[in-house]
């Protein structure tokens, strides 16, 4: 006999409390692995009698890839796999404890109900997530505090700028919003992962590590279009400019929309911040970091090798680059396969750099096998260990001779101020410690000698044993570039060249000047400004000789990174050169953000953005976007009339906040002059 269809009551808002999944705003039951939830269904005779449920999930649910269980009404709680338990019954219905393994598959499931002969009933559908909150699971995470900020929280700050200059920005990872869950469901099953062997790879949904690793490779386009295209050319027609995103929100849902077409475009901090909010999504305790001075080692030598002419010109000979900064994600889980030391932070990078068992995923390397030297052990670990540590060796190369010499060499440049959000608070926390011991000291040195033996470099170049042509003399004079005045768009660069004569016998040095604007990525993208200068140094002189870079001259030139790279390659005569470089980057003015009023769950509050025109010409093709979860739907977009020189413009619209608590409001704002000005505003929402 055919068992009537019976109606579930899923008990949503109870169990969402008990499963911290109240932020999610969806009609379907979404739980959290190894904890029991509630649910009531009516329909079925004799309810407490020899009932069988089944929970299945992916294409072809079996027991033996544990993607199917069937289990009947027991007195306790499986300790190893599905188990229900009877809580009350009545004539017509009856309400059941459904509790799944701490090492479940993770996705959508279908569950249905078998009484006695009849076929089995569908109950419906509900999702399963990782559970940090219990301490059976992988990713189980002791401090509930770091569970609500790195699970919880939906906003958070990103480090950018340069290790001189650090600046940050807001970013709305709104993993609860709309419909970001079945959006990062789907990513899943769009792997290459999947499309070669779904079975396989929906079995292996219980582990982090390998999501972490699919989830790295599906966040950028490379190899399977992917969620994100990196783009790092400085022109970025036929899409957005990655400056000018305020959250993943946006990018995720275009992807879906435009039926999964890579969407246009990201860098580093964009594949970074998507990556977070779909592990967030899916219940992985995940953070951003951004590392200052960061290497991109192409060739595995655990060197960065920057190759410059006699003129000071920066040669894009062979592939090594050192970035002003590179965003990546640490993940919380455990590496049951290296072993419990290896626990606990992961790195893993969605920016498609290398590609790693033949596709552009890294990841996860244990944060503590980095810091180790560890090299051998998975994941992509000798990539992340140069990323922070490697050497920098800085060569002047003859193009005619095919000859090499060693400027000089850094063992302390990479690897700076390594940063994230700190737990509950907008502030930075250094987190350059956790990732390698004090640079210059001996046990960093040993540490990077014992990662360059695993890797079988040990003989090939020794840092303390050059050989012919690596040897580094000792230069006749020393210099740096100072900077006089402020660093802001629309204002004269106005820097000072000190050079200084470490002799005690004249020198006489020429010097080819250059300015570059370049990306975050140090790439350079115009020319500004050159000029070449002869000077004599007395015995021990220092002389200092300005440089002045009007607004006009770099204006068209900037690119929306704001950087400008300046060089001096210094020739003195009968001696070595020396070069001077320094990377600038320019601030933009700043917005200001008022909240008119009280904020209210569902009343209206008005905001006002002001801007001033710091420069003497008009701007024209302002706009201003806003976002925020719980604070508005989607992404506002106000076009703002063209500004004279000196005035000032405000902008008013009007939020409805749709939860309490404290909320945050992010706004761009971006013109023919200044492209991509950020800030953000606490609003605390009351009910």
């Amino acid at each position: 006999v055919a068992a009537t269809q019976p109606s579930t009551n899923w008990h949503l808002k109870e169990n969402a409390r008990e499963h911290h999944t109240s932020k999610f705003s969806s009609e379907e039951l979404i739980v959290r692995r190894g904890q029991a939830f509630t649910i009531t269904f009516n329909g079925t005779e004799q309810p407490e009698k020899n009932l069988i449920f089944i929970a299945e999930t992916g294409p072809k649910p079996s027991k033996a890839t544990k993607t199917l269980a069937t289990f009947d009404i027991s007195s306790t709680v499986s300790k190893e796999g599905w188990s229900a338990v009877l809580q009350t019954t009545s004539s017509n219905s009856v309400s059941i404890s459904i509790s799944s393994p701490h090492n479940a598959v993770i996705g959508r499931y279908k569950l249905s109900v078998q009484s006695g002969s009849s076929s089995p009933a569908t109950l419906g559908t509900f999702v399963l997530l990782f559970n940090p909150w219990s301490s059976g699971d992988d990713v189980f995470m002791p401090n509930k505090a770091e569970c609500e900020e790195y699970v919880l929280e939906e906003f958070g700050i990103i480090f950018a700028g340069n290790k001189n200059r650090i600046s940050s920005f807001g970013w709305n990872f709104g993993q609860f919003q709309g419909d970001i869950l079945n959006i990062c469901l789907s990513i899943m099953d769009r792997s290459l992962y999947y499309r070669q062997d779904p079975i396989t790879d929906v079995s292996h949904r219980h582990d982090p590590r390998y999501l972490g690793r699919v989830l790295s490779a599906m966040v950028n386009a490379n190899d399977d279009q992917g969620v994100v295209l990196g783009n790092w050319s400085g022109k970025y027609e036929g899409g957005k400019n990655p400056s000018s995103w305020t959250g993943s929100g946006e990018i995720l849902q275009s992807w879906k929309k435009s039926g999964f077409k890579p969407v246009k475009y990201g860098q580093c901090w964009v594949f970074a911040a998507v990556l977070t909010t779909v592990l967030r999504c899916l219940g992985i305790p995940t953070r951003t970091i951004t590392n200052f001075s960061s290497a991109h080692d192409a060739d595995g030598n655990l060197r960065v090798d920057e190759y410059y002419d006699a003129d000071g010109n920066h040669l894009e000979r062979g592939a090594d680059s050192v970035w002003n900064f590179h965003v990546w994600n640490e993940s919380w889980f455990t590496r049951n396969d290296l072993g419990p030391s290896y626990s606990g932070w992961q790195v893993l990078d969605a920016t498609p750099q290398e590609e790693s068992g033949g596709i552009y995923q890294c990841g996860p390397a244990s944060r503590y096998a980095i810091k180790e030297g560890e090299v051998d052990l998975d994941y992509d670990c000798p990539f992340v260990f140069a990323e922070v540590n490697a050497d920098c060796m800085y060569w002047n190369y003859d193009s005619a001779t095919g000859k090499k010499t060693l400027i000089f060499s850094k063992s302390t440049e990479i690897g700076d101020s390594i940063s994230t959000k700190a737990v509950g608070r907008d502030d930075r926390v250094d987190v350059t410690r956790d990732y390698k011991y004090e640079e210059g000291s001996a046990k960093e040195r040993d540490i990077y000698k014992k990662a360059r033996k695993k890797l079988g470099l040990e003989d090939k170049f020794d840092p303390t044993a050059p050989t012919q042509d690596e040897i580094e003399q000792k230069p006749d004079i020393s210099g740096k570039f100072k900077v006089a005045g402020s660093l802001e768009v629309g204002k004269d660069l106005n820097l000072l060249l000190v050079l200084e004569n470490l002799q005690s016998d004249a020198k006489t040095v020429n010097v080819n000047m250059s300015a570059w604007s370049t990306l975050y990525t140090r790439r350079r993208v115009n020319e500004i400004w050159k000029n070449s200068i002869s000077v004599t140094l007395a015995p021990k002189e220092e002389k200092q000789f300005p440089i002045k870079i009007k607004y006009p001259e770099y204006q068209q030139q900037l690119t929306t990174d704001k950087t400008i790279q300046v060089t001096a390659l210094c020739h003195v005569e009968d001696g070595i050169q020396v070069l001077v470089q320094r990377n600038i980057i320019l601030d933009n003015p700043a917005l200001d953000i008022q909240v008119l009023g009280e904020a209210k769950v569902n009343k209206e509050v008005v905001v006002e953005v002001a801007f001033t025109n710091p420069i003497d010409t008009e701007v024209k093709d302002c706009v201003l976007q806003v976002e925020g979860s719980d604070l508005l739907q989607g992404v506002l977009e106000l076009r703002i009339p063209p500004l004279k020189a000196s005035e000032k413009s405000s902008t008013k619209f009007k939020l409805i906040p749709s939860e309490a608590g404290s909320k945050h409001l992010l706004v761009n704002f971006s013109c023919d002059k200044f492209a991509d000005i950020k800030t953000f505003k606490m609003v605390n929402v009351i009910n």
